[in-house]
């Protein structure tokens, strides 16, 4: 059986709420909705795109943990509340996930408080290594 390991980002709310950053088993990653604080200040910029970076900084770190790049990322899930800041997130996830091109979704809908204008969540997959 494949073991199942847990990866934290250190953020006080998954001992709180109770939920792992990221989930691997095996060469599958599962990373939490993430949004854009920033979790060695525990504050959030007030803009999306500014989130929407720290958000992808935030993902690629718990994907490093699990020896990963956001190059290994299959599908990913977007949640923003207002429509309006979809749009100037684009150049942002061409950054980040240009050469990955995953699947995606896009959801409107609330977040946890009104200071959050992005989440984002990833599955990856660990590509064999040569």
């Amino acid at each position: 059986m494949t073991d199942r390991r847990h990866i934290s980002s250190g953020s006080k709310f998954e001992d709180e709420i109770g939920y792992s950053r990221a989930v691997v088993i095996g060469d599958d990653i599962w990373v939490s909705g993430t949004t854009g604080y920033d979790y060695t200040t525990m504050t959030i910029e007030p803009d999306v795109v500014s989130q929407c970076d720290q958000a992808f900084r935030n993902i690629a770190a718990a994907l490093a943990q699990a020896d990963a790049t956001l190059d290994d990322v299959v599908r990913v899930l977007f949640i923003v509340p207002d429509r309006a800041d979809w749009e100037p997130c684009w150049p942002v996830l061409k950054q980040y996930l240009g050469r990955a091109k995953p699947a995606s979704t896009l959801i409107h809908a609330g977040l946890q408080t009104d200071a959050m204008k992005i989440e984002i969540e990833v599955t990856a997959r660990r590509r064999a290594t040569a």
